[in-house]
């Protein structure tokens, strides 16, 4: 029996297959309306160091739709860290006003660091280029809700596979259920060397491709886009090299063939064409969507309101 009681959620590298399958079941349970109010009596410290939109706000609209309650910060200027207080002593703070702390930090190994201090689970809502699970976990049940299945799919990631933490979660979670993986980047932005060896070790097919004509022979049942992460470059000209150097079109999808189903973590810069947005392929605002129910579930099982 998989219990997630007290247990912080830090990386998907930490999860089991049946882990994974106990989130999205659950998710699938919340979404149907078959659990509700199991946040009742629960508070969530949100402690956002980084900046965010649709992250936060589904983390706070779940909290208040499973009837917890929710505070925290959106800006690290209103923190004590700008009084000069550590990360470690605001950790061990705050994790004493709540149930579950919610984390998102610039520096990759943060959510771990604050997993092992707090008195409370932590969930990791983004550390640095590293680990975001629980956009992961909103993906994998987007791709069940989608295809009734997480295995034996071919996907492709195309754009910023380098710093993109989402794309790195998503692959070793995909390498769990026996799925081909096609990574579409520039030469600069290629997933991390330590990814693929994780993919090799578990014996998981993939290619890596620098062109989008080069995956349309792959019969791509997704293709999941990310943006390039301006934010990441230190350097300015490093980054207008690649900028716009991907797009997504009517004609993409004639190309990719019809029946593939475009994801995005958002929020997306000229990437995807916006006249993608009302055809069949597009499901990236329901992969949004689904983030609500996903971050419910996850907030109940790790505070045992859900098991």
């Amino acid at each position: 029996m998989v219990s997630f009681n007290g247990r912080s959620i830090v990386s998907i590298r930490d999860m089991s297959h049946d882990d994974l399958i106990k989130v999205v079941e659950t998710t699938k349970r919340v979404k149907h309306g078959e659990l509700s109010g199991f946040l009742k009596g629960k508070t969530v410290a949100t402690l956002f160091f980084e900046p965010s939109t649709r992250t936060r706000l589904s983390f706070e609209s779940a909290v208040f739709k499973s009837g917890g309650s929710v505070f925290g910060i959106a800006n690290p200027k209103a923190s004590s860290q700008s009084k000069g207080e550590s990360f470690a002593d605001s950790i061990r703070t705050v994790s004493g006003y709540c149930d579950v702390l919610v984390i998102r930090h610039p520096v990759e190994g943060a959510a771990r660091m604050a997993s092992e201090l707090s008195s409370t689970p932590v969930i990791n809502a983004g550390d640095g280029a590293n680990q975001h699970p629980t956009q992961t976990f909103l993906d994998l049940f987007t791709i069940n809700e989608s295809f009734g299945r997480l295995e034996n799919l071919k996907i492709g990631m195309m754009g910023d596979l380098k710093y993109g933490r989402t794309v790195h979660s998503l692959a070793h979670a995909l390498a769990l259920f026996g799925n081909e993986l096609t990574f579409i980047s520039p030469p600069s932005l290629q997933m991390p060397e330590n990814i693929l060896k994780e993919l090799d070790d578990r014996n998981v097919k993939y290619k890596s491709v620098a062109d989008l004509e080069d995956a349309e022979n792959c019969d791509l049942d997704i293709l999941y886009v990310t943006r390039i992460q301006k934010e990441r470059f230190g350097d300015p000209q490093e980054y207008e090299k690649v900028a716009g150097i991907y797009r997504i079109t009517q004609e993409t999808i004639r190309l990719l063939g019809e029946g593939i189903r475009v994801m995005h973590p958002l929020p997306r810069v000229d990437e995807i064409a916006e006249e993608i947005d009302s055809m069949p392929n597009a499901i990236y605002f329901t992969q949004a969507h689904n983030g609500i129910p996903t971050r419910q579930a996850l907030l109940g099982l790790v505070t045992g309101g859900l098991d």
